[in-house]
């Protein structure tokens, strides 16, 4: 596919025009050698691009045209420096680096309006400001349940806005390229080049040559899904190109109580609580979003709390089943839930939404204010009486859980809706009793709130300096505790609501090395020996030496997940399975043995632990009710394409992402070296016609003298 182009491979040669005299000699050195490309060029291997999104009704994001834009280099000190490329600069167009103190709303709808003048923007992360928000105010307030017809003084956060801090900056279009640089050395590399070669001084003119930057990101879908998707289906060739491709991946989903996987519907006399978390967050910079307190704290809270309800369930099954559910996509308008609640509603799941008893979510919860997290309920369905009482029950169960903890659940007012939850999707559906778990009470505590300084110092996690990565591993930190005692909370909570025996729930306790390891592997390194030893062989390359991509990303061929979906199943998995006596080769067919079955379990073969002393892993067969489940958006099973009721978000395709710096000649050189081109060459034509003309007379055979003598 075109997306999937390694970084760096081009289709062609690029060539911006005549006024870049190096960008001819690339084309020349396509033809001779690489050797003379590397010699003018400093490739850039360690960027991030923004790439373009498309929804219903119209296009975001960034791109560059489709030979590239070059500008002049121009690092940007401080919001007044602007002047210099937007208007006083004698050499736009420029292409604009600035620190991430700089990467404000206000600096980038400065240029967007200059676009004319600037090329492309590199922006260098450094320090965290005081606060940083580029998503919106209310976020997903279009497709949640609060509309003008459910009710109009809760629509479009009138009652709370629940993201104060948002500028709404990764819902911009920008007509030029915008990279982060993710590589010091290359960072300083560029300001060396611009020091020796562009830095302005005392407003002195430039001397040539200068540092030039050349950014790559065309992308090629345009205007809106509708657009894109038509242009996709038209069939050119025997293989039409996609131009854009829907966002989406899988929902991870367990029971503690499996149902047969192959049989939708209702489930007569059952009951099920759901418990959800979600999975993504984004970032303008969409491959930089760690979501450290947006989407890691409340989806390893319920990790743990899965983990923590293990055993008890087992001793002592309580009455109603408990679903865990982990949604993908929800940052754009709630692709995970919206597509479980469609399935659900129909008969594509293996429960329908008469099945659900409750629901607990959890939201953000590891950036506390006091001792307080708070419990929201939708004050709409509350009106009705059975609603209501279901939903203090709920609440009842989740204070009482606390008791010998350092913490306290509080409900908000009835007046307050809820925060964006994917619990709204289930309510958009029919009113169900629910709450949502969170660290704030009003608008979010989370200061950068989908943004890439989301990330783990966001949350404090911090080592010892002499520990090892193995020993950081396992140092339980400050805020593993904190979410230790939040997911103890949760399982106790759950187990009560469906309807286990009180005598059992003071035995139920999160784990704090296991939250520990798991913010250390989905925060600072998915590598690590506890993540490898939970993995299957085949997967071991979704670990890295840094987190995991959260952002969704394009849905993936049939039975082909992201690697945060990976992790989150294997994890799922390990924490409330069982591990086997299955050999690897029945772990993969395991119906041809007598009390296995496929369509109960799924049967995962990891790779495990090295003991001690040894260099051979011990791998065994993980016996589990973990499933995945599509989270694509109905609407584009429907061709629906311009719905307002799901999602419509696409990801353009593009050919290659590419960035790299060279030095530039001046104007009157790339003119004196045309011009010199173009004498030469009609000077050869000249003589080639000279030549041709006369050719008779110059290459005239000489005639040998007649022998009369024989």
């Amino acid at each position: 596919g075109l997306r999937g182009s390694p970084a760096g491979e081009e289709a062609g040669c690029g060539n911006p025009g005549l006024a870049w005299l190096h960008v001819v000699c690339d084309c020349e050195a396509n033809v001779s050698s690489n050797s003379v490309a590397q010699k003018i060029y400093v490739e850039l291997n360690n960027t991030v691009p923004c790439v373009r999104l498309l929804n219903a009704t119209h296009q975001i994001g960034c791109q560059s045209s489709i030979s590239g834009d070059t500008g002049v280099i121009h690092v940007l000190e401080s919001e007044a420096d602007l002047e210099w490329p937007l208007s006083k600069g004698p050499n736009p167009p420029y292409m604009v680096l600035l620190e991430s103190s700089l990467f404000t709303k206000s600096i980038m709808m400065k240029m967007k309006n200059a676009s004319s003048r600037v090329a492309g923007v590199v922006v260098v992360p450094k320090t965290s400001p005081p606060e940083f928000s580029p998503h919106t105010t209310c976020p997903n307030e279009n497709t949640g349940v609060y509309t003008e017809t459910y009710d109009h003084n809760l629509a479009h956060c009138n009652t709370t806005v629940w993201n104060p801090r948002g500028n709404g900056l990764s819902y911009e279009e920008f007509d030029f390229p915008v990279f982060s640089l993710k590589e010091d050395n290359e960072t300083e590399v560029i300001k060396q080049c611009y020091f020796d070669h562009n830095r302005v001084v005392n407003g002195s003119g430039l001397q040539y040559p200068l540092c030039a930057m050349q950014l790559f990101s065309h992308m090629y879908a345009v205007t809106d899904t509708a657009t894109c998707m038509r242009r996709g289906s038209i069939d050119f060739s025997t293989s039409p190109v996609m131009v854009c491709n829907p966002l989406g991946d899988y929902n991870v989903c367990a029971f503690i109580r499996p149902y047969n996987s192959t049989a939708f519907g209702h489930k007569e006399n059952e009951s099920v609580v759901v418990a959800a978390a979600r999975l993504d967050s984004r970032a303008f910079f969409l491959q930089d979003s760690t979501g450290a307190e947006g989407s890691v704290s409340g989806f390893v809270t319920l990790l743990a709390a899965a983990q923590a309800l293990r055993e008890a369930t087992q001793e002592a099954p309580p009455t109603r089943n408990i679903l865990f559910a982990f949604f993908h996509g929800e940052v754009f308008d709630y692709i995970g839930s919206s597509r479980m609640v469609y399935d659900m509603k129909n008969n594509k799941f293996v429960i329908d939404l008469d099945n659900v008893h409750s629901i607990l979510e959890i939201g953000q919860v590891a950036v506390r204010s006091g001792t307080n997290l708070f419990l929201h309920s939708d004050p709409v369905s509350r009106r009705n009486n059975t609603i209501h009482d279901e939903v203090t029950n709920l609440v009842k169960n989740l204070q009482s859980s606390t008791a010998g903890l350092n913490f306290s659940f509080v409900e908000t007012g009835f007046s307050q809706p809820l925060p964006p939850s994917s619990f709204q999707r289930f309510l958009r559906a029919r009113a169900i009793p629910g709450i949502f778990l969170a660290d704030h009470q009003t608008a979010f505590n989370n200061r950068y709130y989908e943004s890439f300084y989301d990330d783990a110092a966001h949350l404090n996690l911090t080592y010892p300096s002499n520990l090892s990565p193995e020993e950081q591993l396992e140092f339980v930190t400050d805020t593993a505790k904190s979410l230790t005692e939040v997911a103890t909370a949760v399982a106790r909570a759950l187990f009560k609501q469906a309807g286990g025996n009180n005598s059992q729930v003071n035995n139920i306790n999160a784990d704090p090395k296991t939250v520990t390891q798991m913010l250390y592997g989905f925060l600072v390194r998915s590598n690590n020996s506890w993540f490898q030893a939970l993995m299957a062989p085949e997967l071991k390359d979704v670990l890295q030496p840094n987190p995991p991509q959260y952002y969704v990303g394009v849905a993936k061929l049939p039975h082909q997940a992201n690697a945060l979906t990976y992790l989150v199943q294997y994890l799922l998995a390990n924490l409330t399975g069982t591990a086997t006596n299955l050999t690897q080769s029945q772990c993969k067919k395991p119906d041809e043995l007598p009390n296995e079955s496929t369509y109960m379990y799924s049967y995962f073969w990891v790779q495990g632990m090295v003991p001690p002393n040894s260099t051979q892993r011990e791998s065994f067969c993980v016996r589990t009710a973990v499933r995945l489940a599509k989270a694509v958006s109905p609407a584009f099973d429907l061709g629906d394409y311009v719905s307002k009721e799901y999602s419509t978000w696409t990801e353009s395709q593009w050919t290659f992402i590419k960035a790299r710096i060279f030095l530039v000649a001046s104007r009157d050189l790339e003119m004196l070296t045309l011009g010199v081109g173009v004498a030469v060459l009609f000077t050869s034509l000249l003589v080639t016609y000279f030549v041709s003309t006369k050719a008779d007379v110059l290459f005239s055979a000489v005639r040998e003298p007649n022998n009369g003598a024989y």
